[in-house]
């Protein structure tokens, strides 16, 4: 594959394209994008891997940053594209020899951004980076309203089966089906992504 932007976040207008692209000139209103990030976390799930959300969540974020590069991607179907992406994502999970990847699915007060998929730096420097952010997402974590804070701090909590339960409850709270429910929270995700990518760049 080839070499990809450093520090790329995933924004609304790469998003908005990525969505399109799946969607292959139907509109389904995110349908087509919650049914691909099913099936991909069913994959790394099938694998055995400690980080299933995460994995289908990068291997998402990396077709959407070679979509806006490239303008276009007409060599596969979307579904065959964002699986040839997430075998290069398991490959290269499965070369670390340690997995100290911190999301918000471990701890509502992280993120995927925070994680640092890439190889860690050396222990000092990857605390102190990991502290910064941790920083970065109170303050962003500060900016959302109040129910979006609640929302997407509810969303990631727990571990698989209570963490399906919680969601249930939370989409039946809000009035939301879960399909609404999920696309919101990825909005949220992706709104805090940005705003800690931002943070992170001025410090």
């Amino acid at each position: 594959m080839a070499q990809l932007k450093k520090d790329w976040t995933l924004n609304p207008q790469a998003f908005r394209q990525f969505l399109n692209w799946l969607d292959e000139g139907v509109d389904s209103g995110g349908e087509r994008y919650l049914e691909m990030r099913r099936r991909l976390l069913h994959y790394f799930d099938r694998r055995n891997c400690s980080l299933p959300d995460d994995l289908a969540d990068e291997t998402l974020n990396r077709v959407a940053r070679k979509l806006e590069e490239k303008g276009e991607i007409v060599d596969a179907s979307p579904a065959h594209y964002c699986y040839i992406v997430a075998k290069f994502v398991l490959l290269e999970f499965g070369r670390r020899s340690e997995h100290n990847q911190t999301s918000l699915d471990d701890n509502p007060g992280t993120s995927r951004v925070m994680a640092g998929l890439a190889a860690p730096s050396r222990p000092d420097e990857d605390a102190i980076a990991k502290e910064r952010l941790f920083d970065c997402l109170e303050r962003c974590l500060g900016k959302l309203q109040p129910e979006d804070r609640e929302l997407i701090l509810d969303y990631y909590r727990g571990e698989q089966r209570a963490k399906i339960e919680r969601r249930s409850k939370l989409a039946a709270r809000l009035s939301l089906t879960m399909n609404a429910l999920s696309i919101r929270a990825c909005r949220l995700r992706s709104r805090l992504e940005i705003c800690v990518s931002a943070c992170a760049q001025q410090k």
